[in-house]
């Protein structure tokens, strides 16, 4: 009897380590294809049960770091974003401020130029 059970456990332990190999794969081609890893997903790829992914505390380490790595990717992307934008925003603004001198100093120019044309007229 005990034979058996020994037997038994070498499957299952087989049947484990064969499922983390499959895992570990999928885990690493999605990683390479640039799509998310989560346990659908892994699941899919793998041929492994979400059974298995949730429970085996290893594989769902695995899975949840790098779904968290996902999330703070996206969340850095989003940022960037942001940032462009409101860079976006303060150079616009500062660029207006320039026109807006710019302008001035335009109105200024013309209107020096008509007095000093003026005086040009009254020596002629």
């Amino acid at each position: 009897m005990a034979i058996s059970i020994k037997g038994l456990e070498e499957t299952w332990k087989h049947k484990t380590e064969e499922a983390k190999r499959k895992t570990d794969i999928a885990i690493t081609e999605l990683s390479a294809q640039g799509k998310k890893i989560n346990f659908n997903s892994v699941s899919k790829l793998s041929g492994v049960s979400k059974n298995f992914l949730y429970t085996d505390k290893e594989t769902r380490k695995k899975i949840e770091d790098f779904r968290q790595y996902n999330v703070n990717k996206e969340i850095n992307q989003r940022a960037k974003y942001d940032k462009t934008s409101n860079s976006k925003d303060v150079i616009i603004k500062a660029k207006d401020k320039r026109i807006a001198k710019l302008e001035e100093e335009n109105r200024k120019l013309k209107a020096e130029v008509e007095h000093l044309r003026g005086k040009l007229y009254e020596l002629n």
